[in-house]
């Protein structure tokens, strides 16, 4: 699998980290609630097909979110995490 660094281009997948889902950079406010915080941490989506996922790029130090397929394997994009949407 090939992964597209924002910063570095184009490498193999070998040269990163996987970090689970892409949610993690959308978590509960300090303040939220129990139900709030047990939601993010426990109730998680496993799709088959189109996902989102947070990757780190060793190399180079930079958090990246890939939409890729899980059935293919296919990356379709990758995005600095500091460029998503809050």
């Amino acid at each position: 699998m090939r992964i597209t660094c924002p910063l570095c281009g184009t490498r193999d997948r070998r040269e990163f980290t996987w970090q689970g889902d892409a949610l993690a950079i959308h978590r509960p406010a300090r303040d939220a609630g129990p139900e709030a915080w047990d939601n993010y941490i426990h109730l998680r989506e496993n799709p088959a097909g189109k996902t989102r996922d947070l990757w780190y790029h060793d190399p180079c130090g930079t958090w990246a979110v890939a939409e890729r397929d899980t059935v293919t394997h296919a990356v379709h994009s990758t995005t600095l995490v500091t460029e998503v949407p809050r």
